[in-house]
């Protein structure tokens, strides 16, 4: 895990750039671009604040814009996670998922989508991950954080099933997933199983199948833009945690590559 911002290599860049138009002429180096949005996702600096060394702010958030519309970001990540998957000897798409959430604040300047949760006293956003049993980042929502894990996990479920494909069979969770999401998980042909501490322990204890979750919401922590939540859109939101993971798996696509 790289704590600083380190540009695109050329094995990293081959393996994203399938997924982008390098057909037309441009006035824009797209390779910059992605660039440029990695060093705001670990810097965590305004648009405007963008040094002069990138392409302007306003020509990289157009593509930021562009590619969490068309959905690019979430192709990118999906078929990052498959090749990571497979360099480990797994079957590219998972049998296992596991979903956890997470309360972040919130700007003050913005109103839009947030909510107090009173259990972790954070008045902003919930992010919701769902991760595979070695913590790669299948799907995500963001909403605000008053509302309840399971029943504002229910709309992820078509975005779960897109992205982990025909083999997911079971998805693990705490309490707060075993009702309403575990019934329209259900309606799928899909297992929930409850995985959490017995009651009679105290302090931290790793929960097999879940503790993962954790550990990807704890990596969050190395990107500057995700130590609160600065976007005006749930969509934003949700495409800088993909680029996250998309991060995360170009880093370990180097590593193999330099084995």
């Amino acid at each position: 895990m790289t704590k600083q911002f380190n540009a695109l290599t050329d094995s990293q860049w081959a393996a994203i750039s399938p997924f982008l138009d390098l057909k037309r002429k441009r006035q824009h180096d797209l390779r910059q671009i992605m660039n440029a949005l990695l060093y705001v996702l670990r810097a965590g600096c305004q648009w405007r604040n963008l040094p002069s060394a990138w392409p302007h702010w306003q020509a990289v958030y157009y593509y930021f814009n562009c590619w969490k519309t068309d959905g690019t970001l979430e192709r990118i990540n999906r078929e990052l996670n498959c090749q990571d998957r497979q360099r480990v000897g797994r079957e590219p798409f998972p049998s296992v998922l596991c979903i956890d959430s997470q309360s972040v604040k919130l700007t003050p300047m913005i109103g839009e989508y947030r909510g107090k949760d009173v259990n972790k006293r954070v008045n902003g956003r919930k992010r919701q991950f769902v991760v595979d049993t070695q913590g790669r980042l299948w799907a995500a929502d963001v909403h605000a954080a008053n509302q309840a894990d399971g029943v504002a996990a229910i709309p992820l479920i078509k975005t779960i099933l897109w992205g982990a494909g025909e083999r997911l069979e079971k998805v693990f969770g705490d309490q707060a997933y075993n009702g309403m999401f575990a019934k329209a998980l259900a309606d799928w042909s899909i297992d929930f199983e409850k995985a959490s501490r017995p009651e009679s322990t105290r302090g931290f204890v790793p929960i097999a199948k879940r503790w993962v979750v954790e550990r990807t919401i704890a990596w969050t922590n190395f990107f500057r833009r995700l130590t609160k939540d600065y976007e005006y859109t749930i969509s934003s939101s949700v495409s800088w945690l993909y680029l996250a993971n998309i991060q995360l798996m170009l880093q370990r696509i180097e590593a193999y590559h330099q084995i």
